[in-house]
């Protein structure tokens, strides 16, 4: 099966403007970002998705794919799956989000593996979680996921719920809870389904799109990584990724 990687890119960005020109190493942030989706094993190609003709020209000028998607896009899926849409010889398709520097090739490569393996329309990740803090916190998304792979459900809320806690349930192996890891992986035809998609309740009360899938009765299969992969949101989150660059 033949897999290709997409990475939304969007200009404007709220908490951290224009986060994905940022070049305080010497490469702007996508640029690190699409050198490290590139490592991927299975993907035959990596394709940048932009919504501004900036974004164009900075992947131009570092020698990287990228395509032009209709502006008024409301999310990153809507224009993965534009992209998608052209690429016919494609079986799998890898949504990398353009604020991931340090995206695994080892994840990108597993979220592949599973769609290879199974006949589910979608797969993403999970890493343990271990610190009741990060369990409590609304940003981080949590999944629970069934004997068989599949995610049960997503929710900003502690799940599954523990009616009497225990701190061994952080230290539990198998993991008690996990933590949602917002990499995609699809069916390329899936992809056109997706955007047709009733927006449910949950979604909206969440603010979770991958609950529309679960709505809409389709399987998310979930493959296992041992650490998160870290997205830049915030200055902060920048300043140590740039330092992290610096000491490698």
């Amino acid at each position: 099966m033949k897999s290709a990687i997409i990475i939304p890119a969007r200009l404007a960005s709220t908490r951290l403007p224009r986060k994905l020109l940022l070049s305080e190493t010497g490469k702007s942030l996508l640029e690190h970002t699409y050198q490290s989706a590139s490592k991927s094993k299975k993907a035959s190609s990596v394709i940048v998705a932009a919504d501004d003709p900036e974004i164009v020209g900075v992947v131009e000028s570092f020698g990287g794919k990228v395509v032009m998607t209709d502006p008024n896009h409301t999310c990153g899926t809507d224009r993965v799956a534009e992209v998608a849409a052209t690429m016919t010889d494609v079986d799998i398709i890898v949504n990398v989000q353009g604020d991931e520097p340090e995206i695994s090739a080892d994840a990108i490569d597993l979220a592949i593996q599973i769609l290879e393996d199974n006949d589910a329309p979608m797969s993403t990740l999970a890493t343990p979680i271990r610190t009741r803090q990060l369990l409590d916190s609304k940003s981080c998304v949590k999944v629970v996921v069934g004997d068989d792979g599949r995610a049960i459900y997503f929710s900003r809320s502690p799940i599954p719920c523990a009616r009497d806690w225990n701190d061994d349930l952080l230290t539990a192996d198998p993991p008690t809870f996990l933590q949602h890891v917002g990499l995609y992986g699809y069916q390329r035809e899936f992809l056109a389904k997706i955007t047709t998609l009733r927006v449910p309740l949950i979604e909206q009360v969440e603010s979770l799109e991958q609950l529309r899938i679960l709505s809409g009765g389709f399987d998310i299969l979930v493959g296992m990584i041992d650490h998160p992969i870290t997205g830049i949101d915030t200055a902060q989150d920048y300043a140590a990724f740039v330092n992290r660059a610096a000491n490698r």
